[in-house]
Formats: structure tokens, sequence, C-alpha cells
């Protein structure tokens, strides 16, 4: 990665990349390190909360039939797991919202590889806990390439085990520099998906899970194609 000036900088050289999507998160954590250590600090102490909470731990797994859902995208149309399923394989990922670099950074590398999924039949969908006016944003960002489901309250990413609460720390931190959830989520519990990937087979069931309480990281492109190989195989 070229040498940037500002944080802003860095995000915007690493999402024109391409390459392996671990190597992007990693530059940008380095970047948030170098540019904004109160962020690093805050993410790292949420992040060992997490992991001693062994936060995650119940999202259902590998062979495990993908519970279902009907949210609303952003044109308020709903959307069910069944309809997609019925013309492929989904790739469900959960992210933090709109205003989470990280989760910007993955999007992307989703939507660089639409064909390689497209070779499978495969959708990809992204879940956020915002409103309709943020996820509108999110979809127009992308071309609308992929569906970008509205989660408001959690509630899916509640049954799946997958919300956590941010903690004071990172909420102040996060107000300081304008991320303010309560507006963007209508909601001032300050909750938000693990980031999650679940690749599921026409048949229901998960072929592809990726749940780390580290929100840095995220499912490789090559581990979600291998899982849609294996629902080929299903």
């Amino acid at each position: 990665m070229t040498e940037a000036r500002t944080l802003e900088e860095a995000f915007r050289e690493i999402c024109a990349r391409e390459g392996p999507l671990r190597g992007r998160l990693e530059d940008f954590s380095t970047a948030v390190r170098a540019f904004s250590l109160p962020f690093a600090e805050a993410y790292d102490e949420l992040v060992q909360r997490l992991a001693a909470g062994q936060a995650g731990t119940a999202a259902p797994g590998v062979g495990d039939p993908m519970p279902p859902f009907v949210l609303p995208d952003a044109g308020g149309a709903l959307v069910s797991l069944e309809d997609i399923l019925a013309s492929g394989p989904a790739i469900v990922s959960f992210n933090r919202g709109h205003w989470c670099e990280y989760c910007a950074i993955e999007l992307t590398a989703l939507n660089q590889a639409l064909n390689e999924f497209a070779a499978h039949g495969a959708q990809v969908v992204s879940i956020m806990p915002e409103t309709r006016e943020y996820i509108a944003a999110t979809s127009n960002r992308y071309k609308s390439a992929f569906a970008i489901l509205a989660d408001l309250d959690n509630s899916y990413a509640l049954s799946l085990g997958l919300a956590i609460w941010l903690g004071e720390r990172v909420r102040k931190i996060y107000l300081e520099h304008g991320l303010n959830l309560d507006r963007f989520q209508r909601s001032d519990a300050w909750f938000v998906p693990i980031p999650a990937t679940f690749v599921v087979g026409r048949d229901g069931r998960i072929a592809g899970r990726y749940v780390d309480p580290d929100f840095r990281r995220r499912m490789e492109i090559d581990d979600i194609l291998a899982a849609l190989k294996q629902t080929r195989r299903a």
C-alpha cells in the first residue's frame, strides 16, 4: 500500500484495490492504528470482551438449516430467504452499517467477485440494522448489484445469536466523530451484528460459515467460492 496522508485516503486506496480481502482488511487496521489510536485501542478492548464472552458461538453452523428471514430492501419490498434460494445459492453477509469502513471493504470485495459467484448461480445479500434511508445509500454505492436488507432492531441477528452491544467507550468515541447510530438505526440501543457470512445452498442448509467477534476480519472470497462448490455436490 502506498503511504497515505489520512485515514480516508488509505480507505479509498484500499477500496480501489483487488487481491485477497484479508490483506486489505489488515492494511486498513494498520492505517487505523497509525491515524486514529483511540479507535484502535477501543476496538481491541471490544474484541477482547466479545471473545471472552464467546460471542457468536451460538450461531448456526455448517450443515444446519439457515433460519428463514423476510426483510425489506432499499425500495421497501420484502425479500425472503426462500425467494432468493428459489433461483440459486445465497451468500448472506451481516454488516454493521454504512458507516463501517471494514464492512465497505468487504462489500467492495464481494462486488468485485459477483461474476465468480454468478458462475455458481449465487446471489449476495447484505443485512444491516439501519433505516431505509441509509440502506438505500449503501445500495446506490454498489449500483444495486446485490440486495441490501434492513434488519431494524437487529431482530434477525438476535435470533442467530449475532447481535452485540458496542459498549460505552466505543459509543463515546463514535459520537465524538459524528457516528450517531441512534439516527442511523432509529434506536438508542447501540447494538450491531457480529459481521458474519453464511453460504447457503438451495436446500436451505449452510455450506460455509464465518463468524468472528473480531469485526476486522471477514470471510475470504476464495473460501466463499469453495463453499459454493460444496453446494453443487449437495
